[in-house]
């Protein structure tokens, strides 16, 4: 018997965290009962999780970016996708703004659909705007509502957030637990043996906040300047983080990693993770930080979902960058870190209770 195959729709399959989720399920669910495949924006160059995804026996497929302007262009090709693939029983889409054309197409063509939040929040913009336009519908075409958090239900789905589910954005928590040996060989690798490390993982887009960590961290610096920033990661604005590193005299204190396989082993190399983000749906690198027994300082936006060890503290993103760096400057002298893993599973965000869940999901609501 073929496994039933289950279509992802993403945005992209680079290392974020809606990514990382669906990439721990897939690594754990029984490939011979459910397959995944994936649809994505088009473009040139490859994704950081599609040979990974190829080799688990699933499938990737790309179409235009919608722009609003290509509205027929867009249905028309997911019209002919959805048509020309039966076997796709459940559409579960994670890429929202879009999601009201391609899951209608997919429920006229009677087929399971779920629509996913992993955001609770946006930018003060026209573009952000006409994004939450776009995916209001989605609370009224979906067939089930999924999101990461409660904060990422209500801004998603309104009223209705209270006949979605909470799926948790859980983590393989094992490879978390923290290692003296990994940090070791890690600290040697990145050449801070001696350093007090402020560590931050996260696309360089407006939501993560950059600039403001940048600042935090020179706060920091001027005070204790044995002090690095390790910043895990890349996107579109880290020509402006760099030339904001360089103004503030921090370039030999600053170490960009670019886009990393090895998250679990490069955080058990820091001494601190640092979050100050706008908003999140969750904060999954925050629970992967806490995973690893590091103390970790967010901003007020981020969920209490996420809120799962007493390692976590908050700050508010009004106050000053002086009052951010003095919170940090507390953990330079060390602490002992703590394994966490049984924390993590009981607050089930341990990667096998997820898996088996949504595995029990897909077999039981899908439609022959």
């Amino acid at each position: 018997m073929k496994p039933l195959r289950i279509l992802h729709v993403l945005a992209s399959l680079d290392r974020g965290g809606a990514e990382a989720m669906i990439m721990n399920i897939y690594r754990k669910i029984d490939r011979n009962k459910i397959q995944f495949d994936f649809v994505v924006n088009d473009r040139d160059e490859s994704y950081s999780y599609e040979a990974e995804i190829k080799s688990l026996g699933g499938r990737i497929y790309r179409v235009p970016r919608y722009k609003i302007t290509n509205y027929y262009f867009y249905k028309r090709e997911w019209e002919k996708l959805i048509s020309q693939h039966p076997e796709w029983k459940i559409i579960h889409g994670h890429h929202t703004s879009p999601a009201f054309i391609y899951l209608s197409i997919a429920k006229s063509l009677n087929r399971l659909t779920i629509g996913h939040s992993h955001i609770a929040g946006g930018e003060h913009t026209l573009k952000s705007y006409i994004k939450f336009l776009m995916r209001y519908p989605l609370r009224y075409i979906a067939d089930y509502l999924f999101a990461c958090s409660e904060s990422a239900a209500k801004w998603m789905y309104g009223k209705r957030s209270n006949e979605s589910q909470v799926l948790n954005n859980a983590i393989d928590a094992k490879k978390y637990v923290f290692s003296e040996q990994i940090r070791t060989l890690k600290r040697k690798e990145l050449k801070i043996e001696d350093k007090f490390v402020i560590g931050h993982i996260g696309r360089f887009q407006t939501q993560k906040n950059h600039l403001f960590l940048i600042d935090i961290f020179n706060a920091v610096h001027d005070k204790y300047n044995n002090s690095i920033l390790l910043l895990v990661g890349d996107g579109e604005l880290r020509p402006f983080i760099e030339k904001r590193i360089k103004e503030l005299g921090l370039i030999d204190s600053v170490i960009f990693t670019g886009v990393r396989s090895d998250i679990p082993d490069l955080l058990q190399a820091m001494d601190l993770f640092l979050f100050p983000s706008l908003y999140e749906g969750l904060g999954i690198v925050s629970i992967e930080a806490q995973a690893a027994g590091l103390h970790t300082i967010v901003s007020d936006t981020i969920p209490q979902d996420a809120y799962l060890t007493n390692l976590i503290e908050s700050i508010s993103l009004q106050d000053s960058k002086e009052k951010w760096a003095e919170k940090i400057l507390k953990y330079t002298t060390g602490y002992n870190r703590k394994n966490t893993y049984e924390q993590i599973k009981s607050k089930g965000y341990d990667i096998e209770a997820t898996s088996m869940w949504i595995q029990r999901f897909y077999l039981e609501h899908w439609k022959e």
